[in-house]
């Protein structure tokens, strides 16, 4: 009888953790570059150089592992775009390195959202979380507004803001990412004013 050690167990755990890791990362950088219909199993398997059977192992399904693929990238995002409440600069310059680094992607996502559900989901919830930033980042500003005027305040918050003013700036424009970030600041100052 073969008596399993602590220690081996406790490796292959980590081991299993990392292939998790792996496997997520993979799918998450092909959802970057495809639409979500795309990302099959073997594609997925094969950027993470394991095989489709170890990727059913650890999530049981496809739905299971954009599930995980879902809740990771959210978390990632919350992570990415950590700022003190009040402090709009260093907020933009973040908002700028999570778009500069994430931005491409989730425009995919958004043009794929009326046809598949699992984007829709995605993009809401994205949507939401963009408002919720927003309302977090700004609400030291917005304390002598009513409650009505924090709600159009935060609309405009929102916009000036969001991933396709950044995307215009950027992309559409083709400003380099110093005069982009001015002039979305410029834009936030300019509601800020009219408080």
């Amino acid at each position: 009888m073969k008596v399993t050690r602590p220690y081996e167990m406790r490796t292959r755990a980590d081991t299993a953790a990392q292939t998790r890791e792996r496997i997520i990362n993979a799918t998450i950088e092909l959802a970057n570059e495809k639409p979500l219909i795309a990302l099959t199993l073997p594609a997925i398997a094969s950027l993470a150089g394991v095989t489709v059977q170890t990727v059913l192992r650890q999530f049981g399904s496809r739905d299971r592992l954009l599930d995980a693929v879902t809740e990771s990238a959210t978390a990632r995002v919350v992570t990415e775009r950590a700022v003190n409440p009040g402090d709009v600069s260093t907020a933009i310059r973040t908002l700028f390195d999570h778009y500069e680094l994430r931005g491409d992607g989730v425009l995919l996502l958004l043009g794929q959202e009326h046809w598949e559900p699992r984007a829709a989901d995605i993009t809401a919830a994205g949507r939401r979380l963009h408002r919720d930033w927003v309302t977090r980042v700004f609400a030291p500003l917005l304390t002598q507004s009513s409650a009505a005027g924090q709600d159009e305040i935060i609309d405009l918050l929102v916009v000036a803001s969001d991933v396709y003013t950044w995307k215009l700036l950027r992309r559409d424009r083709g400003l380099a990412r110093p005069e982009a970030e001015s002039r979305m600041l410029r834009l936030i100052g300019k509601i800020l004013e009219g408080i």
